[in-house]
């Protein structure tokens, strides 16, 4: 297939993939009303849904939107069809379409992409809406959503514009180099200017619940073998995910599963027994469990009832840890008593203690990432960018450098603040960014 032409007028089904009773078929570009025209005999009323039959000869009967640019979602001239959602349908119009001349299948993110260079969208703004596709969890729609309508741009805007205003005074220092009261007098206010948004930047960066919150607060199982991890990873997942069996190594390799607990999302990993590996391959497993252990924001430790030996090895990291006593159905009561303190007792096969972990859970959840602030940072790109802005910063407010090379640090943290909102040329991260959409977004 050939690349798309940025003159191309693109169609893509924008929908999931058939049947279904109903598909949306978008389309965006100059010869989007020669589409209509081909296909439903002109364009309806801007707006308005009309109903009509799509195809010469017809194909199915459905609604009409048109949307003449700039008032639409690319900027452009857009299109939707609103037809019967089989796979015949679809295929078929989206090549009635592509009979048009200037027509041609859209690429993922085409639509997004375009909306984004003419400028009814920001790059924040568009990571915001890929989030939104593929939120999970109550928490994640409401972040993603306040990202895609603007909260992570109005923040870094406004300190990009502040930054150009300070940017300004210190040239305007360097223009009257030779007056030394009005020099100081615009290198203060440059730093009345900068100072305060270092703290803030610092404070951006500290916060990393929004990066939680998109990514999932990630839990592992870790323990000794046959202390009942699997049973409890298929207790808290509500279905068999990981193979239960009284043979010690049984599980080998991390498995995952994602939870929703009270709208906020949590990976949850079943590890590997950890001792002292009986071959190659346990030993590999015993390896990645560590290892997924130490990038974890909670570690369970898993022991049995039986034979209660808290202490986690010490290779296990220093990450949060909470003890849970499992087995409790067939052990003594009083084996329940040295338990951990804040340790739970429970038992993965009758269900008993089981809400008192989900609650543990969600409450640890909750202080992690549900009390992301009004804009919170949620990609790692975000944060490459602040960091350069921050270090820029903390050179301009170093007074031992010359006012050209101060005045050359605060452009240099205004050009990392742009490429966050794509102000500036960012050409290299488009691509990455616009692929994580699908065809038709």
């Amino acid at each position: 297939m050939s690349v798309v032409s940025e003159i191309d007028t693109i169609v893509a089904p924008a929908s999931g993939a058939g049947p279904s009773a109903v598909a949306v078929i978008r389309i965006s570009g100059l010869r989007t009303r020669a589409v209509l025209e081909a296909l439903t005999g002109g364009a309806p009323p801007p707006r308005q849904a009309s109903l009509r039959g799509i195809g010469n000869p017809p194909i199915d009967r459905g609604l009409v939107l048109w949307f003449p640019g700039p008032a639409s979602f690319t900027g452009e001239d857009m299109a939707e069809l609103q037809v019967h959602g089989s796979r015949a349908v679809i295929h078929a119009i989206v090549e009635a379409v592509l009979g048009v001349e200037g027509t041609a299948l859209a690429e993922p993110g085409a639509f997004a992409r375009r909306a984004f260079e003419n400028g009814k969208l920001d790059l924040t703004e568009v990571e915001g809406l890929a989030d939104l596709i593929a939120a999970e969890t109550e928490a994640q729609r409401r972040q993603a959503l306040a990202q895609s309508e603007g909260s992570l741009r109005r923040l870094y805007e406004g300190w990009r514009a502040a930054l150009v205003k300070a940017q300004s005074l210190m040239e305007a220092g360097l223009d009257f180099a030779d007056e030394a009261d009005v020099a100081a007098n615009v290198s203060a206010k440059a730093d009345a200017i900068a100072a305060p948004m270092l703290e803030e930047i610092a404070n951006h960066l500290a916060d990393r619940s929004g990066e939680r919150l998109r990514d999932g607060l990630r839990v592992v199982i870790a323990g000794p073998p046959n202390a009942g991890k699997s049973s409890l990873m298929n207790a808290l997942a509500k279905r068999d995910v990981a193979i239960v069996s009284e043979e010690a190594g049984t599980t080998r390799d991390v498995i995952e599963v994602h939870l929703d607990l009270g709208g906020l999302p949590v990976i949850l990993s079943d590890t590997a027994g950890i001792r002292e590996g009986r071959g190659g391959v346990e030993t590999e497993g015993i390896r990645r469990a560590l290892s997924r252990a130490e990038d974890s924001d909670l570690v369970l430790w898993v022991i049995d009832a039986t034979n209660p030996v808290w202490e986690p090895p010490a290779s296990l990291g220093a990450n949060p840890t909470l003890g849970v006593l499992n087995k409790a159905d067939i052990s003594p009561q009083s084996a329940h008593n040295n338990a951990m303190p804040n340790g739970l007792v429970l038992s993965a096969k009758t269900g008993a203690g089981l809400d008192a972990l989900i609650a543990r859970l969600e409450a640890v959840a909750r202080t992690e990432i549900g009390g992301a602030g009004q804009a919170p940072m949620t990609r790692t790109r975000h944060r490459v960018e602040l960091v350069s802005t921050r270090d820029a910063l903390q050179c301009f407010v170093n007074h031992d450098l010359s006012p050209e090379l101060r005045a050359e640090e605060l452009r240099i943290a205004a050009r990392h603040l742009g490429r966050l909102t794509g102000l500036i040329d960012v050409e290299e991260v488009l691509g990455a960014i616009f692929a994580e959409f699908c065809i038709g977004k």
